[in-house]
């Protein structure tokens, strides 16, 4: 089974167009000001004030959840009409000048009760995956942190997040969408959470759907993206954070007066930062209406937030690398997809990326190549891309070993050894099981199956010992049950099992049981030597099971991933073994299989 990976081939919209035209310096990524753009966050929060100013305070996020925006409605929202007038009896003609106008025909407009770019002829799932429980299903990806243990669970629900479903009667389509979009950049995956957002008309963008497309637009440091939902969003969201959209997208349309107003309004109102000011301007700058001169220093910023990430992306502002490397997980997911990011930023962010299953195995190759091919490549990236060359092309299967055995050596972390497994994962399958291993090959079948080539894994069967940790790997990632699978065959491996608290053999007996590859017996055998309890119930996995008997594979995909949230090591065994049974009750088996895989792999 190959690696799934979603196609990221995306429509540009007619302010992407003339961002092309007029500011040949931005990138398809974005961001915000101080707290406009964690997504992790309020989905329409307020941007950091200038220490003169007092804001009231933000509630914080229950669970590292965020909460939904201020008064939500269910209806769609009509940003041809003007906003509600301001204090000052100048919203509307702000809303006017700060948004280009759209026209679509009546046959290209989109109906909300089917949304999303991938069918099942292209890698989606059905229609009906998430069932009618649409208010559950939203309040599970708001619950949902993003950061998940398993690569293959990551692969898995951004396809599913991705899928063309059918909206259920009880929420609005374009909260939907938000909801999915807002979990996808908590993901990592901006271009993937753009393409729902723009599977959305943008007249028919709900508040909760306009806030969210205001982060995917900075996340893909597409400042022209925003344009369209200016007059939505000074209507319902932060006022002050649309007013700079609105500038820019004046900048854009070439009107540099009322772009210049909109910012000296915002600056008098003391409630942006004047940092994240000038990077509005500096966009401003390229558009031609505004000052071109504008210097951004970095001098006494302690954080890198989503908008200035993506107004610093899009004009190729150089972000300082103490900033990068503290930035939120999610953020480097966004940096690595950036085209626009500097080459040394996106390889750095790079492995982390990789493991997490924001790049293919394919996508990571290619982007090591890139950066190789580049002139005077650093000494370690070089040093990586000759290792990784030579697994791939040295003369004999034990070279091409020794090659990969160094890659998976050279990480300084985990993500990092797990992401050199990543990168070998083709060159792992193409080698013969005849090759000399000198030892447990549990790396090797670990690198073929983080690609999803578990049919090249099984012909490693005949050359591991029972009882290995590479049998282990085999025994649940394998596309068929190995012979002779007993408590005692669990029970050799656990004899060798230095994970803390031996959780790698719990792991291995929850992936079993959960694919139906140890009888009854066996198990309840095992679990009494382990002292695990799989058959423990809680509301989540009841909640699983329960989907999993209504036959909604989507809705168990996100369950999967709300128990798989965090570390491995973190990861309950009783959750892998409900996971495992309910995606291959779904009809998801391989992708049960690889997770199962993957358990043994990372722990």
């Amino acid at each position: 089974m190959k690696e799934k990976t979603l196609s990221l081939t995306l429509g540009l919209s007619a302010t992407a167009l003339a961002a092309i035209l007029v500011l040949p310096a931005i990138a398809q990524e974005s961001l915000l000001p101080e707290g406009f753009g964690n997504p992790a966050e309020a989905p329409a929060p307020r941007p950091s004030p200038t220490p003169s100013a007092t804001p009231t305070p933000t509630p914080a996020p229950a669970n590292g959840t965020a909460p939904p925006p201020v008064a939500p409605t269910l209806g769609t929202t009509n940003v041809d009409a003007p906003a509600d007038e301001g204090e000052d009896g100048e919203e509307g003609e702000e809303a006017q000048t700060g948004g280009l106008k759209y026209d679509l025909p009546p046959g290209a407009r989109r109906l909300l009760t089917r949304i999303g770019p991938l069918t099942p002829e292209t890698g989606g799932l059905a229609p009906d995956a998430f069932g009618v429980r649409g208010q559950y299903a939203a309040a599970i990806m708001r619950k949902t942190s993003g950061r998940l243990a398993s690569r293959w669970g990551q692969i898995l629900l951004r396809r599913a997040l991705a899928s063309a479903i059918d909206t259920p009667s009880t929420i609005n389509g374009a909260d939907l969408a938000a909801e999915r979009a807002s979990l996808l950049l908590r993901m990592g995956e901006s271009i993937t959470a753009r393409r729902i957002v723009q599977s959305v008309d943008y007249d028919r963008a709900s508040p909760r759907l306009v806030a969210a497309a205001q982060q995917v637009y900075l996340a893909n440091a597409d400042p022209a993206g925003m344009c369209p939902y200016v007059p939505a969003g000074l209507a319902h969201g932060d006022e002050q954070a649309w007013r700079l959209s609105a500038a820019i997208c004046a900048g854009l349309s070439g009107e540099a007066g009322p772009a210049g107003w909109a910012v000296s309004r915002v600056r008098s109102s003391g409630r942006i930062s004047n940092f994240d000011i000038l990077l509005a301007e500096r966009v401003l700058g390229a558009t031609g209406a505004g000052r071109r001169s504008t210097t951004i220093e970095w001098d006494n910023i302690d954080r890198l937030t989503s908008w200035r990430f993506g107004m610093a992306t899009a004009t190729a502002v150089e972000v300082p690398e103490a900033l990068r490397t503290s930035a939120p997980y999610y953020m480097k997911g966004w940096a690595v997809l950036a085209p626009m990011t500097d080459m040394a930023d996106r390889i750095a962010a790079a492995p982390e990326a990789a493991a997490r299953g924001v790049l293919s195995s394919e996508a990571y190759v290619s982007l090591l190549s890139a950066a190789a091919s580049e002139e005077e490549p650093g000494e370690a990236l070089a040093a990586q891309t000759d290792q990784l060359r030579g697994a791939f092309s040295l003369a004999t299967g034990a070279e091409r070993y020794a090659a990969m055995e160094q890659l998976w050596g050279a990480g300084g972390s985990a993500a990092q050894s797990y992401a050199a497994m990543v990168a070998t994962a083709r060159a792992a399958a193409a080698l013969s099981p005849n090759t000399e291993t000198g030892g447990d090959p549990w790396q090797l079948l670990g690198s073929m199956l983080a690609g999803g080539y578990d049919a090249n894994a099984l012909a490693w069967v005949p050359a591991v010992s029972v009882g290995s940790r590479a049998w282990g790997v085999l025994a649940v990632g394998s596309p068929r049950a190995l012979s002779g699978m007993s408590a005692d065959a669990v029970e050799r491996f656990s004899d060798d099992d230095d994970s803390a608290g031996t959780l790698r053999s719990k792991f291995l007996l929850a992936g079993l049981a959960g694919l139906g590859r140890l009888d009854a017996n066996d198990a309840a055998s095992a679990a009494r030597d382990l002292d695990v309890d799989l058959s423990r119930q809680t509301r989540w996995t009841r909640a699983i099971m329960a989907a999993a008997e209504r036959r909604e594979p989507g809705m168990v995909a996100l369950l999967a991933a709300a128990g798989m949230q965090g570390e491995w090591s973190k990861v309950p065994p009783y959750h892998l073994y409900h996971i495992v049974r309910a995606l291959r009750e779904v009809g998801l088996p391989s992708e049960a299989r690889m997770i199962a895989a993957e358990a043994l792999v990372r722990v």
